[in-house]
């Protein structure tokens, strides 16, 4: 029996046609919907699917499923091997599943699994007219399979042996040497250390994929820290020393002379952006040897900007300089602090100074914030005023809150917060 055959495109020959239909521009057209069947055939079928981030699955996982089905077709449609740019996308993105601790064979069965759903999908209507084209799109689907086999497989192992090296290689070593300030281990660590290092300390918010009960909460985590390193990376052109977990860490970034402050500070902006996670640091330019006291003092830094309730973002001791000083034990720190002793009883107060002095003594905002009147932020003052001998409207006095404020969270761990709020 003869059929007709449409032209495809210029040097593919004629379609393969299956059900009357032709495979590739079917499959094409098919791919939305079919991408999310076999999503969820993934998510039924292997549990190390199941228990991936949503954003993840709904995101990479997809986007990926529906890449290989639109290579399927271009492949069937133009009767051809997929050349190796067309393969980068699924390297990339097991390359990302090795990092995650995803294992190898789940992967290769996800792909077998979308393999057998698209071969199902075409082949559904095939009659006994079809079998030369059926033959055909058999042959080169297979091809395809093993290149995909191939180009996965070598990506994962690459990626995984990248990895182990970083973890117990030279880069591990050189990172351990210059934190305790090993002059020898730095000659045995493997690589020469950075004429300069940004040495950063890390602090992470969490993920709402974080929250999540099961395996997919520590995918969420490996997936924060692989984006903030990436960030990093691609800013210095080569590997960070890293020793990062869930909530942060220490960062030393190799860079040839002291970068600008704003651009220290979009750095850190945009590896919050791609890791989608507010994150706090604190950084210093500093030679080798000046690394194990700089990242002591990044870290107090972080700790002084997260007591205070500051927001996320890049900070230099420049900034906290009044709240890094009174942090330190003192017998000064500890007078300030009994300043305001006779409010230690009454949580609403000292959360009504915290608030008014932040809102730059103005009591209408302030007001607003502690979502009460106006007016009871005037009393709760002339109460602070009556207790401490100290009020907000004498410049000396001012002074002297915001010191006594200052050493108070440094000996708290933190700001007031009012046990009831909008009580008086």
């Amino acid at each position: 029996m003869t059929r007709d055959r449409e032209t495809g495109p210029p040097g593919a020959g004629t379609h393969l046609r299956i059900g009357g239909r032709p495979v590739g521009p079917y499959l094409r057209a098919r791919s939305p919907a079919l991408a999310r069947q076999v999503v969820e055939r993934l998510l039924a079928e292997l549990p190390v699917y199941a228990g991936l981030p949503r954003e993840e699955v709904a995101g990479d996982i997809a986007d990926i499923v529906q890449h290989n089905l639109r290579l399927f077709a271009d492949v069937v449609e133009h009767r051809r091997p997929a050349t190796d740019a067309e393969l980068d996308q699924q390297r990339d993105s097991a390359a990302q599943r090795a990092e995650e601790g995803v294992p190898l064979d789940a992967i290769l069965t996800a792909y077998q699994l979308g393999t057998a759903m698209c071969w199902e999908e075409i082949s559904a209507d095939a009659g006994p007219g079809d079998l030369a084209d059926v033959q055909a799109a058999v042959a080169h689907i297979m091809v395809l399979q093993r290149q995909l086999t191939s180009a996965v497989s070598a990506a994962y192992l690459e990626a995984r042996q990248i990895l182990d090296s970083q973890e117990h290689g030279g880069r591990h070593a050189l990172l351990a040497a210059l934190l305790t300030g090993d002059g020898p281990g730095l000659l045995r660590a493997g690589p020469r250390p950075a004429a300069l290092y940004a040495a950063f300390t890390f602090a992470f918010g969490a993920h709402p994929d974080e929250t999540e009960p099961g395996p997919g909460s520590r995918i969420a985590t490996r997936r924060k820290i692989r984006r903030v390193r990436a960030a990093l990376d691609r800013y210095a052109g080569e590997p960070a020393l890293t020793a990062l977990d869930g909530e942060g860490g220490t960062v030393l970034l190799p860079v040839a002379a002291t970068p600008p402050w704003d651009e220290l500070c979009a750095l850190v902006e945009g590896a919050a952006g791609s890791a989608a996670v507010p994150v706090t640091a604190a950084a210093d330019v500093v030679e080798p040897a000046a690394v194990p006291d700089a990242v002591a003092r990044t870290a107090e830094i972080v700790a002084v900007v997260r007591s205070t309730g500051r927001g996320p973002g890049l900070y230099r001791l420049t900034d906290v300089l009044l709240d890094y000083q009174l942090s330190r034990p003192s017998a000064a720190r500890d007078g300030l602090a009994k300043l305001l002793g006779p409010l230690e009883c009454k949580p609403e107060l000292l959360h009504t100074l915290e608030t008014f002095l932040g809102c730059g003594l103005d009591r209408r905002t302030a007001a607003a914030v502690l979502h009460i009147h106006p007016n009871t932020v005037d009393y709760r003052i002339r109460r602070i005023a009556g207790l401490t001998g100290l009020s907000p409207a004498r410049p000396a006095d001012l002074q002297h809150l915001n010191a006594a404020l200052v050493a108070r969270r440094s000996l708290t761990g933190g700001p007031q917060e009012a046990s009831r709020p909008g009580t008086s």
